[in-house]
């Protein structure tokens, strides 16, 4: 595309050149891409222009400044608002693809991929933008909503494709800043609300404000909203949808524990629901109302839910053990997981694995610890992705949590921490290791090391 073209509707230009693609990210950038040079909170991104034109790029925008350099250069100020008219101006058949939007607290991963694979089982091609990435494109993304321009370039490549329906998981920091600008949802589905992110939402009310900008407006056609949280009247309430849809677990006329799940009844439709935990049967029926919401029947939709399996990292039990890894990284989730354990292994002991984030939400370390005290047997404190933030200081604080008498361990190295738990582990005893789920790295100081709870924990048991 030229790039007179592209900025048809932002600025006028006398350069003359071509751009195959746009890119926020210098790293990531490839041959022939517009490089986009935003003011961040932090740093501008005039300091990565060296970078992009080694990879190639063909130009810069650049927001707010002058600069001299190897290719053409276009100053734009207050760039930031105007990237959803490029992202439209250059990604034509983005809006070609339906789009359903998860946001909450917990369980938008689950409920998404929940979402995808019923569809699948239903013969109906999709993908899925989240917490795991991109599905279907050779795509990463480093946050659980990625960057406009991504979003964009991917609902491109699906429509490309022929997929012509995606989820996608909407964090508090995506609506708050405008990564979803320009993009409307067939339906907007919220799970919960508790608390996370305090330290860039400060307050769970602007938190809750963030999360229900994804009802306002009329982003989302349809408003599919969990009433059993506390929040939901909120969401009712500042929905364009007046006529919502409300589900909870009583929608189910029974359900009780069975030994891979629940046996459930659901409108008449008597089940095994294969996932552990009462918030998963939450996280099922939201994904059954949103099919249901597409124009399926119970008569094909009910019966796939006894295949529906979890996503990587959430409640995902080793094969032939008593271990299990979960993402929960909110006190919401960790109890929510150990309430599980104790729920699903009655006789057994807990044990839990778990740290918090460096420059994160510093206020649910205590309350992490806690939850922990409360309810598992015994507990080791190790990093989670410790970040800038000295390791010691983040246990301390969860530590305030915890009781004198309780069973605690400090162990730093997590690896450690996880091979300690498993050596030691008792035959009636089960191991909650939990924080990271599915990630693969570990991020210390200014370091990103290649890190897997679920290879050490392999790798501990054989």
């Amino acid at each position: 595309m030229d790039i007179k073209h592209l900025l048809s509707g932002i600025t006028e230009t006398s350069e003359v050149f071509e751009v195959s693609g746009l890119s926020l990210n210098s790293k990531t950038l490839a041959k022939g891409d517009l490089f986009i040079a935003l003011q961040g909170e932090n740093s501008h991104g005039a300091e990565y222009i060296d970078s992009a034109i080694e990879n190639g790029c063909e130009g810069v925008l650049i927001e707010g400044r002058d600069v001299n350099c190897d290719v053409p250069t276009i100053r734009i100020d207050n760039l930031k608002p105007k990237l959803s008219k490029l992202a439209q101006n250059f990604y034509t058949k983005a809006k070609d693809v339906n789009l359903i939007a998860v946001t909450g607290t917990n369980g938008k991963t689950s409920v998404s991929h929940f979402i995808s694979q019923l569809l699948n089982f239903l013969e109906v091609d999709n993908g899925v933008i989240g917490t795991l990435g991109i599905s279907k494109l050779k795509k990463k993304s480093i946050n659980t909503t990625p960057d406009i321009l991504s979003i964009y370039s991917s609902l491109e490549d699906y429509s490309h494709q022929g997929i012509k329906l995606a989820v996608i998981e909407a964090s508090s920091h995506a609506l708050i800043q405008d990564r979803l600008e320009g993009l409307s949802f067939m339906q907007g589905i919220f799970t919960n609300l508790t608390q996370d992110h305090l330290d860039y939402h400060e307050t769970m009310d602007n938190y809750r404000e963030a999360k229900v900008k994804l009802f306002e407006n009329g982003l989302s056609k349809k408003a599919i909203i969990n009433r059993d949280d506390e929040s939901h009247q909120y969401f009712l309430d500042n929905a364009s949808d007046k006529d919502p849809i409300k589900f909870g677990i009583d929608d189910l006329e029974f359900f009780k524990s069975s030994e891979n799940g629940f046996i459930c009844q659901l409108n008449s439709y008597v089940f095994e629901l294969p996932l552990v935990g009462e918030f998963n049967l939450s996280n099922a029926i939201a994904a059954y109302q949103s099919v249901k919401c597409l124009g399926y029947s119970d008569d094909q939709i009910i019966p796939f839910l006894a295949k529906l399996s979890p996503p990587p990292g959430r409640m995902q039990q080793l094969e032939n053990t008593h271990i299990w890894i979960d993402y929960a990284h909110t006190p919401d989730a960790l109890d929510n997981a150990l309430s599980t354990l104790r729920k699903h292994y009655p006789e057994f002991k807990i044990r839990v694995i778990f740290g918090c984030g460096g420059d994160r939400d510093k206020g649910k370390r205590q309350i992490m610890g806690k939850i922990a005290s409360e309810t598992a047997d015994s507990i080791i404190l190790t990093n989670d992705n410790p970040r800038s933030e000295d390791p010691q200081s983040i246990v301390d604080d969860i530590l305030a949590g915890t009781k004198v008498e309780d069973d605690v361990q400090v162990i730093l190295d997590r690896g450690g921490a996880i091979n300690s738990a498993i050596q030691t582990l008792g035959e009636e005893e089960a191991l909650l290791i939990a924080g990271k789920g599915h990630e693969t790295t570990q991020v210390i100081g200014s370091k990103t090391l290649q890190f897997s709870d679920v290879e050490v924990a392999l790798n501990a048991i054989s």
